[in-house]
Order: structure tokens, then sequence, then C-alpha cells
């Protein structure tokens, strides 16, 4: 009896530990994903603001556009990304990286006394990060210095370290979308006016009774301007990029 005793207070004191182990182990979870989902405590106050509309394309190669809001707080020199609004690929984080560093050169502004929180209104699946980052940077650049954004004018190309803006796929259908929005001008990367798009073309030739077909991609260039039916101008880095955003 007295054995039996023992084993069951042994089996409740087990239990009891792994309960609460179990327990936290939940709530220590749980806490690290509000603490991603959220903005940080202490935030501090917008000192400015700025939105973008930017071009893209969806799953399925359609153009698609979205906005980008720029947000410049007090704080201490943190970049964040709004979570709750879209998972940030990595591609996008090195992207928004860069974005704030050509930003930080280009105004010549220290950041180290302000957090810049960057929010992307759309699903996942939509933004390639990439062929924003022209965009991203005209955004940072217009909330440091607290200017409004041209919303006539929309931008594709990615963006590296020395400003210059780099090439991108799907610029019909990224001007396209910029169109369909009411845009009047599609700024694109050096080259990148006039683009290349194979189309299949059904051949056929008979062997003997038999007939055999066959596809075969035949490319053909086209202006995107013409075919888009939007004024396209070539920028080749954020300086040029600027003078038609900026107002």
């Amino acid at each position: 009896m007295k054995i039996r005793i023992l084993f069951l207070i042994i089996g409740i004191a087990v239990g009891a530990y792994l309960g609460g182990f179990l327990t936290s182990q939940r709530v220590s979870t749980q806490y690290a994903y509000c603490v991603q989902s959220e903005q940080p405590a202490g935030m501090g106050s917008v000192i400015s603001f700025a939105t973008i509309e930017m071009p893209a394309v969806d799953q399925n190669g359609n153009g698609v556009t979205t906005s980008l809001d720029v947000e410049v707080v007090s704080g201490s020199g943190k970049t964040l990304t709004n979570v709750d609004k879209l998972f940030f690929w990595t591609d996008t984080q090195n992207s928004i990286r860069t974005a704030k560093s050509v930003a930080e050169q280009i105004t010549g502004k220290n950041l180290n006394e302000v957090d810049l929180i960057y929010t992307i209104n759309a699903n996942a699946t939509v933004i390639e990060g990439p062929s924003a980052g022209a965009a991203l940077t005209i955004a940072t650049i217009a909330a440091i210095e607290n200017k409004s954004i041209n919303p006539d004018v929309m931008i594709t190309g990615t963006i590296n370290e020395d400003g210059s803006i780099g090439q991108v796929g799907a610029v019909l259908e990224k001007a396209e979308a910029a169109k369909e929005i009411g845009a009047t001008l599609f700024l694109v990367p050096a080259r990148q006016s006039v683009q290349t798009v194979y189309s299949p073309e059904r051949y056929c030739r008979k062997i003997g009774l038999t007939q055999i077909c066959s596809f075969e991609d035949t490319a053909q260039t086209i202006n995107v301007s013409e075919r888009a039916g939007i004024e396209v101008r070539e920028v080749a880095n954020i300086g040029e990029a600027l003078q038609y955003f900026l107002v």
C-alpha cells in the first residue's frame, strides 16, 4: 500500500512538472510570434510618411499594382516591416536594406535616430522583391525628405548599392498594369523600353499519309509604350528617376 502511494505521489509530481514545462513552451512560442507581428512597444512618434504605387506580376503572370507605405518615426536606426500585411521574402528584405542605404547616401541624412517602417499591401505571391527595389528607394527618399510622390508616375527596376537601376522581367505586363490604374508615365531600366516576347506557332508537315505538327516559339520585338498605351522612359539610376517623382 505504501509503495502504491509513493508511486502515486511521484506520478503527480512528474505530471505537474511536465504540464508546467509544456505550458511555458506554448506561451513562449506565442509570445515570439506576437513580437514579430506587432509594432514594438515604445514606438516613436511619426515624423513623416510616403506612399508609392508599385507594379508587379501575380502568380499567373498578370500585371498588378500594389501600394507601399514608408513611415519615418523617432527611434534608433531600426528597419521594420509589417509582417501582418505581407510575408517578406529574403529578396524583398535585401531590397529594403539596399534601398535604405542608397536613400541615406542620396539625402545625406543620418538615420541612426529614426526607424523606418515598410508596409506592402499585397499578397505574398504578388511581390517580386528585386524588381521593387527602385520603387522602395524612391519611397524611402520621399519619406526621409518629407516630400510628396507624383501619383501619375510608376517605376520598375532593381536597385544596386551605387544607386543604379537594374533590369527586370515582365516589363510589358507591368506597364499595362500602370496604365490600368491611371498612371501616365512608366519608368523602366535602360534598354527595356523595347521588349522581346515569344509566342508559340503551330507548324505541320506531312510525312506519307501522316501529318505531324509541332509548336515553336517565335520571337517578336515590341515597343512597350505602343503596346501598353502609356509613355515609357528609360532611367539608369535613382537620380534620374527622382526628377519625375518628387513634387
